[in-house]
């Protein structure tokens, strides 16, 4: 078949191909119009009913259908910032171990077992926790925390409590394991695409192995690295048996990270199925909402960091 008669195959194959593109595009808005438009029609007796109050408001009765999302936002907040304050520092030396100072015969098998980290289901974590984790927390280190640190200002209310084993600690706790092979893994590989000769080219100058990382690894890839943490960070915001087995499921008020407490998606887990009434449902609903508005604002806050970055390129000597 000669040039010219492969052309308007050529030009249909195009075509179709644009056109499939922008369907499957127009499909993922479809779906998030369609997930956005339930839930605000779910929610809706609720909204109606409490208003922006909801936000703020520490109640949740279901028998007087009196509820209030301030301690379900407060406990996803808090366990999520626990998680991201441990597991960020972690992936960052494993990532940094496996591409700079790991043996070659070691790296690929222990970057193969973080990975499979990532495939344990999420339920085998919260039994971890709810057996394992909080009963060494609860004899070895809570009571050793709440004893060292009374009296001392801010530390001394953190870590104040009962050591039950389970509650706000332990959730964000379990949450940092987690997250840790999702952002590890990515930090990992975007450190192997720095180009070799400019990190021998640092080592050429007298650098060490940190002022490298510092000055030459983090500098190319930190577009990379801030996108493994917010994948992290949605993890966990959105986390829900394993937070479910260890957070302590309670709407009473926080008074430190080793009380009981309660996340958006785990009050969605335990009651979801128990809410009879119309308005319980619907508040249940309005939970969900908040929890994908406050994904939406994590989003667009790590998107508009990322433009600042970019436009910052080049600007400091």
């Amino acid at each position: 078949m000669s040039d010219q008669a492969r052309l308007p195959n050529h030009r249909l194959a195009d075509t179709l191909f644009l056109y499939l593109t922008r369907g499957a595009a127009a499909l993922v808005l479809l779906l998030l119009a369609a997930i956005i438009g339930s839930l605000i029609v779910g929610s809706w007796p609720s909204i109606a009913k409490y208003g922006p109050s909801f936000l703020w408001n520490p109640t949740w009765n279901p028998v007087t259908e009196e509820f209030g999302a301030w301690r379900p936002i407060l406990g996803t907040l808090l366990t999520s910032a626990i998680a991201l304050s441990i597991g960020v520092p972690v992936s960052f030396g494993i990532a940094l171990f496996l591409t700079e100072l790991a043996p070659t015969w070691l790296r690929r098998p222990l970057g193969i077992a973080v990975e499979l980290l990532a495939g344990i289901p999420s339920i085998i974590y919260g039994m971890f926790g709810f057996f394992v984790v909080a009963p060494l927390l609860s004899e070895h280190v809570q009571l050793w925390l709440t004893e060292k640190t009374a009296g001392i200002p801010l530390l001394g209310a953190l870590f104040d409590g009962p050591p039950f084993g389970i509650g706000i600690f332990t959730a964000g706790l379990i949450l940092a394991v987690m997250i840790i092979p999702f952002i590890a893994s990515v930090m990992r590989d975007v450190f192997e695409v720095v180009p070799a000769m400019l990190k021998e080219s640092a080592y050429g100058l007298g650098a060490t192995t940190w002022e490298v990382v510092r000055y030459v690894v983090l500098p190319y890839t930190k577009t990379g690295v801030i996108g493994g943490i917010m994948l992290g960070l949605g993890r966990a915001l959105g986390e829900t048996m394993a937070v479910t087995f260890v957070i302590g499921n309670s709407y009473d008020e926080v008074g430190s990270l080793f009380h009981p407490g309660n996340s958006i998606a785990s009050s969605l887990a335990n009651e979801f199925n128990e809410a009879h009434s119309e308005m319980h449902l619907a508040a249940l609903i309005e939970l969900g909402l908040i929890l994908f508005v406050i994904t939406f604002i994590v989003l667009t806050l790590s998107k508009l960091l990322l433009l600042r970055l970019q436009k910052s390129e080049g600007t400091h000597s």
